[in-house]
């Protein structure tokens, strides 16, 4: 189950630093939108991008979430990507993430497709 600070930070308007893994080891980080259920971070990206590769490849990620208002404020969840949602309901979402940072409809073209990573917490660390 995802911890109740985790979650209110995601859902709220702040930004998360998701870490994936490339083939030889080396960390990349990502600074994302997130979002939450009851039980997962969500992360919403394209399926051509590296860090959805890295996350195919070996689902173990770290997202952090920052307060916007206190960065000294955060949740850390290292845990593994153990879902994905495409199609239109992955569409869907990112067009609500776009109205939750932005305001507006999700402006850049999809290049590819999009998909939603549903992230399960191993290890939970809220500051």
């Amino acid at each position: 189950m995802l911890d109740k600070t985790a979650k209110e930070l995601a859902k709220g308007k702040n930004f998360a630093a998701l870490t994936t893994l490339f083939a030889d080891g080396r960390p990349q980080t990502n600074v994302m939108w997130v979002d939450a259920d009851d039980d997962h971070l969500l992360i919403n990206t394209e399926v051509h991008r590296q860090k959805y590769k890295n996350v195919s490849r070996d689902p173990r990620v770290t997202v952090t979430v920052i307060d916007a208002s206190n960065p000294y404020h955060y949740a850390e969840v290292r845990g593994r990507v153990v879902d994905e949602v495409r199609g239109e309901e992955a569409r869907a979402h990112i067009d609500a993430l776009s109205e939750k940072y932005t305001g507006g409809p999700y402006q850049p073209e999809v290049t590819s497709e999009r998909v939603l990573l549903k992230v399960a917490p191993d290890r939970q660390r809220t500051q």
